[in-house]
């Protein structure tokens, strides 16, 4: 399912880059979604979900680790970019998730040790886990969409602007979008991080420790705190916002999936 999931994300980048990112087709004018592309973007999302489940649920097992958050991470964010599709255009945005979404749904066959996880069937547990995942997804897609403003902030400054870029929204109401995306992806971290904090006996069936997964998610929080105000109070926007944003990001990755990469592939654990 792993295999069939890459195969369909790589068959529509593959398509793409035929009919559209290559070339003189570059310099056609941009078309949004077909029905059928649409379809084939759903049908991976369908296999990609399939094979997650099977890699995550072991029968009474939750497993979890570093190459499935990264795959459930792209899953997520070009779910919430499938349906954002239908209202905004944003198709510059497969330049970047295809591939990478792609990559990610490997990721779970090629590194199959994963961490398993303990109070797995609590409820508390299971809605923890889901804004976290919520969380990491939304700030995936606000990257992936700082990128594709910064190709195209690049593009305007040089006086010529792809027209695969051409066809997205103008670079305000981008702006506005990601900043939406940030919002509500930051409360979500806020509430994953204090239900860690004062629920982690409940989630965890022990106390919280200042580990580094922990202080990689506080310095994320901080960073984009400190984004959101520096919009409210100073108007931050352009390449400040988007360099805030990628540097959030950042942290963010090195908090689970940079920690489990370190414990599960270099040191083995």
């Amino acid at each position: 399912m792993h295999l069939l999931a890459a195969a369909l994300y790589s068959g529509l980048a593959y398509h793409f880059w035929r009919t559209r990112w290559r070339g003189p087709l570059l310099d056609q004018p941009a078309a949004g979604l077909k029905a059928f592309e649409r379809g084939l973007l759903l049908l991976a999302l369908l296999v990609h979900a399939i094979s997650l489940r099977l890699s995550i649920f072991d029968g009474d097992v939750m497993r979890f680790g570093f190459a499935i958050a990264l795959s459930v991470m792209f899953w997520l964010a070009m779910a919430i970019y499938w349906i954002e599709s239908f209202y905004a255009r944003m198709d510059g945005l497969l330049v970047f998730g295809l591939p990478a979404a792609g990559l990610a749904a490997l990721l779970p066959a090629l590194f199959f040790e994963s961490h398993v996880l303990v109070n797995a069937g609590s409820v508390a547990f299971r809605l923890h886990f889901l804004a976290a995942m919520l969380a990491y997804s939304l700030f995936t897609l606000a990257a992936l969409h700082a990128l594709l403003m910064a190709a195209a902030e690049k593009g305007l400054h040089r006086g010529r602007i792809s027209p695969l870029l051409a066809g997205l929204p103008p670079l305000l109401a981008m702006e506005k979008l990601l900043f939406r995306l940030i919002q509500v992806a930051f409360v979500l971290l806020t509430a994953t991080l204090l239900s860690g904090v004062f629920f982690s006996e409940t989630l965890f069936g022990k106390a919280m420790s200042l580990n580094h997964k922990t202080v990689f998610a506080i310095i994320s929080w901080l960073i984009f705190a400190a984004l959101l105000l520096g919009r409210q109070l100073r108007g931050w926007r352009g390449r400040v916002a988007l360099r805030w944003t990628l540097a959030g990001f950042a942290a963010l990755l090195l908090a689970y999936v940079g920690s489990r990469f370190v414990l599960e592939i270099i040191l083995g654990r």
